[in-house]
């Protein structure tokens, strides 16, 4: 077994010993202290030894326990005693400080029961660790007010969450613990240099507005365009709902297996759904109304100014049929209640796809683990993208390089996963492996 399996410089190690699949490491400090702790006295003397265990890196894929055989003293000079200072340890836990610096690291992208598997460390001194270290990023960390705000809500622990993403850059700046309008407006009254923001991306829900225009008067709400458009879409599909209760078995079913037909762009359809659409006007002449009158609706969005998509959705009020009018009644009122912050659209140019897509990534790091409180999910989501191990680009190590590389790998420091995921080159095999 090598000497060195440590790789610590300031310890010796003893003894090694493989327990059910765990390495157990006698060793010791290398340099006793030359000084007393509390006086500083050269003049010390031995006062018995005690055993301390501490956790480490795990080695060859295994976890490791290192056994101190500590030693204690007594000073001749104030006559107090005191246990030497391990070396590479961590001030507050049983385990060295690389480990607790990967636990950090790890625990922003990890479920803790994993990492408490793989390290033998607790699943709460786990916790401990991630919370001392999302406290350091919270304290070092500053995000800066973007220029184009984006504000939507995710659900979380049966709750809704108030998410604010910085829409330029495409990252969550911060989670709410709801999305109340007086919680909202605290948030956005204390945010530093709101003389950046130049416009706020919102869904419609009302709340978010009246916060937005009470803390940054005079800043653009613009309402994203699409849940305006989903809201088409679901007009007509409600009035496909409608339909199918009408007709047989047969043909309610196949109007519902190719309803994606009515709701593409009619520019995105291939001659077979085309073809297939043609059918359907013949059959269902309310259904093709509606889906003409989408097409339209979605075609306002195609203006290239405020001005073109006032008069294209006053053409299409005007020439919307009577039959089909009462289906597209939610639209109407949405966009009645919501016309400055829609058409504000048409200025700015703003859409929420970003928020949307950190909504996602937001439920993903949900479903890494269970029963992890809204504090966790909110630094992991907040303090990921900054405090995370970022992997580096591969590349060929140069001949000085490649015995480093196999020097380190000697050591064995990974993971089982990276142990037995890990392929050998041709140049890594050596003759004793063919007799394994």
């Amino acid at each position: 077994m090598n000497p060195d399996l440590l790789n610590l410089s300031s310890y010796r190690v003893l003894r090694v010993e493989d327990a059910d699949g765990d390495y157990q490491i006698k060793a010791e400090t290398l340099s006793p202290p030359g000084r007393c702790v509390h006086c500083g006295s050269i003049d010390l003397v031995g006062f018995g030894r005690r055993e301390q265990w501490i956790r480490d890196l795990p080695i060859h894929g295994k976890r490791v326990g290192i056994a101190v055989d500590t030693r204690r003293f007594r000073c001749k000079s104030c006559g107090r005693t005191f246990y030497e200072p391990l070396p590479a340890v961590d001030d507050k836990r049983l385990m060295t400080t690389r480990l607790k610096t990967w636990l950090e690291k790890k625990s922003l992208r990890h479920p803790f029961s994993q990492l408490a598997e793989e390290t033998g460390v607790g699943a709460l001194t786990i916790r401990k660790v991630f919370d001392d270290y999302a406290q350091d990023l919270k304290d070092s960390l500053s995000f800066e007010t973007p220029e184009v705000l984006g504000i939507d809500e995710v659900h979380l622990i049966r709750r809704s969450r108030a998410v604010f993403t910085n829409i330029p850059s495409c990252f969550v700046i911060e989670m709410l613990p709801d999305r109340n309008k007086t919680t909202v407006a605290r948030y956005l009254a204390d945010l530093p240099d709101k003389g950046r923001i130049r416009c706020v991306a919102i869904d419609m829900w009302r709340p978010y507005q009246d916060a937005a225009r009470e803390t940054l008067p005079g800043v653009p709400i613009v309402v994203d365009k699409f849940h305006v458009l989903k809201m088409a879409n679901a007009a007509l599909d409600t009035l496909r709902k409608t339909v199918g209760v009408t007709l047989p078995p047969e043909k309610r079913r196949s109007l519902m297996r190719y309803r994606h037909v009515l709701l593409k762009r009619f520019s995105d359809l291939n001659e077979v759904q085309r073809k297939r659409l043609d059918e359907w006007s013949r059959d269902f002449p309310a259904l093709t109304k509606a889906h003409q009158a989408k097409e339209g609706f979605f075609d306002i969005y195609e203006s290239s100014s405020r001005s073109e998509a006032v008069r294209r959705y006053k053409d299409w009020d005007a020439d919307l049929d009577p039959e089909i009018r009462t289906t597209f009644g939610p639209l109407l009122t949405a966009f009645q209640n919501w016309e400055g912050s829609i058409l504000a659209y048409f200025d700015h140019r703003v859409t929420k796809a970003c928020t949307e897509s950190s909504n996602n990534l937001i439920r993903a790091v949900q479903r890494m683990g269970r029963g992890y409180s809204f504090d966790v999910l909110r630094a992991r989501i907040l303090f990921a993208r900054h405090g995370a191990h970022r992997m580096k680009p591969f590349r060929r190590p140069g001949f000085m390089g490649k015995n480093r590389l196999e020097d380190d790998r000697a050591l064995g420091y990974e993971l089982p996963s990276q142990t037995l995921n890990r392929r050998k080159s041709a140049s890594e095999w050596t003759p004793q492996h063919f007799w394994i």
